[in-house]
């Protein structure tokens, strides 16, 4: 018996080592099979890998809409988009608790200044121009459907602690907040156009329809007025007017309705071309680059063109 132990002992001995390097020999072979893509950095041009949550790969967006940027780091929450004064930049901004700035970016969302407007940020959530050089940013948004205080603040750029302030309440709001069945008086849409501010709400209780308002463009103190409703499958997040005046797009989460017509009453009477945004996140800004092509920010902080 003790001649076979002695002589098991280095047999069981030289298995184990035979198994261990074996084993090693395998996982070494294993990682040098993963595929180099498992293996790249993130974030490199046509990968989504290190962006934030809420978007696809680019070839999973619907076609015509294509990435073309990030909005700078600090920009939170992007709330809406308009051309600034100075060529081929826009204004943006956060929208409910965010810090009273206004921020201008490029085509592709880069920061190339800043500025502070004189009013707090109850809930920004739009912003338009007229033909002066005076903007229009809509501190109505009203999620809960109870606020009292709803205003536009004009102002103008180069005097951004100069602001005047257009309150407004709606005509048809008796109750603060209404039945959630009823509650159609958040707005996240508004745009200047022939004197006027636009109104455009964000249907909350039935997804179905958008009420369009018009206050004055004068500071003041108003009873909007109920001019149309439009019916949209959707919640209205922005709206801007083409440079010609003859394209209307209201942008919605993660789609796009398009009104074209040679007036503004025809715009208003038109039957809109839907467009799906699918994957491209929360859609909430939207400004004209050109006649044809749509800038689009995102609060996850994305930046996009959908040609038209």
């Amino acid at each position: 018996m003790l001649c076979f132990s002695l002589l098991i002992r280095p047999l069981v001995g030289i298995m184990l080592f035979t198994s261990a390097c074996s084993q090693a020999e395998n996982d070494n072979a294993t990682a040098d099979q993963v595929p180099a893509t498992a293996q790249a950095p993130s974030g490199k041009k046509g990968k989504k890998g290190g962006h934030k949550k809420g978007k696809g790969k680019e070839a999973d967006l619907p076609a015509g809409l294509r990435p073309v940027g990030r909005l700078t780091d600090g920009i939170l929450e992007s709330s809406g988009l308009c051309a600034a004064p100075e060529a081929g930049t826009y204004f943006t901004f956060g929208d409910d608790g965010q810090q009273p700035f206004v921020y201008r970016v490029d085509a592709t969302g880069q920061q190339v200044g800043q500025f502070t407007l004189g009013a707090p940020n109850h809930d920004w959530e739009s912003l338009s121009r007229d033909n002066r050089g005076n903007y229009f940013m809509g501190d109505c948004g009203n999620n809960n459907n109870d606020r009292r205080n709803l205003a536009i603040l004009r102002f103008r750029p180069e005097q951004p602690t100069s602001v005047g302030k257009i309150n407004f309440s709606y005509p048809d709001q008796t109750e603060f907040p209404p039945a959630k069945s009823d509650r159609n008086f958040d707005c996240e849409a508004s745009l200047w156009h022939d004197g006027q501010v636009y109104l455009f709400t964000k249907d909350r209780a039935q997804s179905t329809t958008c009420k369009v308002y018009t206050v004055p463009e004068t500071p003041g103190t108003y009873k909007a007025k109920l001019i149309t409703k439009l019916a949209i499958p959707g919640q209205v997040t922005d709206a801007t007017l083409a440079p010609s005046g003859r394209r209307l797009v209201l942008l919605a989460r993660q789609e796009v309705f398009v009104f074209e017509g040679d007036s503004w009453g025809a715009i208003l009477k038109a039957t809109p071309r839907h467009i799906d945004l699918k994957g491209a996140g929360q859609t909430e800004g939207a400004a004209f680059k050109d006649e044809n092509t749509l800038l689009i920010t995102t609060e996850q902080g994305a930046m996009y063109e959908l040609s038209l």
